[in-house]
């Protein structure tokens, strides 16, 4: 998995950079189908905004958050990733739907 992290009128710092990868880890141990992970870092007047997009199997999941602080930007970014990455993971795997299918042919 390649994870690429732009900044738009915002330097990107180590620490920014290890933090990132550090809130990635914890989407890993969920959904593990990643192929690549895009973040942009970016200030906008007074909000600090961060955007992912995580290109898996099936589609993309795209997920925004602004906040005062970039880190407290880039954790309500991390969560909504997670509640993302859960869904799609349910939507895989769910059996209901396959015995649905099943029937219908």
């Amino acid at each position: 998995m390649q994870i690429s992290i732009t900044g738009h009128h915002v330097v990107v710092t180590d620490s920014m950079r290890a933090y990132v990868h550090k809130k990635m880890d914890r989407i890993v141990r969920h959904f593990d189908q990643l192929i690549d992970v895009h973040y942009l870092l970016s200030v906008e007047k007074l909000q600090q905004k961060a955007e992912a997009t995580l290109k898996v199997r099936g589609g993309d999941i795209h997920a925004d958050a602004v906040a005062e602080d970039m880190y407290a930007a880039i954790d309500a970014l991390a969560d909504k990733l997670d509640r993302l990455v859960k869904k799609r993971k349910e939507k895989d795997t769910d059996h209901h739907a396959e015995e649905g299918r099943r029937a219908r042919h």
